[in-house]
């Protein structure tokens, strides 16, 4: 055993230099980190694995015992195969940690969407469903439907709850016409029409912003953030300068989604409009003969007589 471990650290130290000449040519087909580095070669093969050969060596002299020519051919091997399992080792762990971070990330978001949609129902507002839309729902609930589908996948619930407030706004305006116009009237056809055209408007930029949040929803700003604020000696200026792009992209996506957040709450601004301006309108012939305060001041005058006639019994 002991001639096994010297002739292993014989040939896992002859080994290291042809790995270092390969390493400083190509850093990619020595090492297993990602990304590669030549300062990593240096390290690994001008230090490490030579210090660990060392040791080995000085423990197998113990026996006295000859290297073995098995220890030679397995230790001249050894890094050969040690660094394509390291490398899958590293992606399988990159792979589980990825998996974590968007359990993570779909956690919080599942989290931010009941709360945001809990502050909506208390609102008076409705509460789309993408995977099951209401029954009986016209094309624009539909589309309405699959933006929200579409904002929720790019982990953007608070901007997907926009599309419950323009349904709801929706309905409520189509509820009041229905109650003002007669359906064989060419007005209501109109007012529908105008109703739906403005949703329309609405959804195209739910899709726009849908669209937008895809760009940057690998982007964390929070780690952005952090890598900036570390001294200059410690983050190389070409990762900074990298790390300063990529918040710049974010930023000026954010202000893009920001104003056609605005403009959908402008629709939502005229669909408010638009109901209070249709629940004013009178088209049918009052009720009462007598004015409200006419009616009221009659019936205290009779109620009055009322009490005389009670005394006179």
């Amino acid at each position: 055993m002991l001639g096994f471990l010297q002739g292993f650290a014989y040939g896992l130290f002859l080994s290291c230099l042809p790995w270092f000449i390969t390493g400083i040519i190509n850093p990619r087909l020595a090492l297993p980190t990602e990304p590669p580095r030549r300062w990593q070669v240096f390290l690994r093969y001008g230090l490490l694995t030579p210090f660990i050969a060392f040791i080995l060596w000085l423990t197998s002299l113990w026996g006295g015992f000859s290297p073995s020519l098995e220890g030679w051919l397995v230790g001249l091997a050894a890094l050969a195969v040690e660094i394509p399992v390291e490398r899958r080792w590293r992606r399988a762990r990159q792979r589980r940690a990825a998996r974590r971070q968007q359990a993570a990330l779909d956690a919080a978001s599942a989290k931010r969407r009941a709360r945001l949609e809990q502050e909506q129902r208390e609102a008076g507002n409705a509460v789309l469903n993408p995977e099951q839309p209401p029954v009986g729902a016209d094309d624009l609930v539909l589309a309405l439907c699959d933006a929200k589908r579409e904002l929720l996948r790019v982990h953007r619930p608070e901007l997907a709850m926009q599309a419950d407030r323009l349904y709801t706004r929706y309905m409520r305006v189509l509820e009041t016409l229905n109650t003002k116009f007669d359906p064989r009237e060419l007005t209501l056809g109109r007012w529908q029409e105008l109703v739906a055209e403005v949703g329309r408007g609405a959804v195209d930029n739910l899709k726009r912003m849908a669209s937008l949040a895809k760009g940057i929803d690998g982007i964390d700003p929070e780690y952005i953030r952090r890598r900036l604020s570390q001294p200059n000696p410690r983050l190389p200026e070409a990762e900074r300068t990298a790390l300063q792009r990529r918040q710049q992209l974010f930023e000026e996506t954010e202000h893009q989604l920001r104003e056609l957040s605005a403009a959908n709450e402008t629709a939502l601004t005229a669909l408010d409009d638009a109901r209070v301006a249709i629940a004013r309108i009178e088209l049918s012939r009052p009720q009462a003969n007598l004015a409200a305060d006419l009616a009221l001041q009659e019936l205290r005058r009779y109620i009055d007589r009322a009490k005389l006639y009670e005394h006179r019994k």
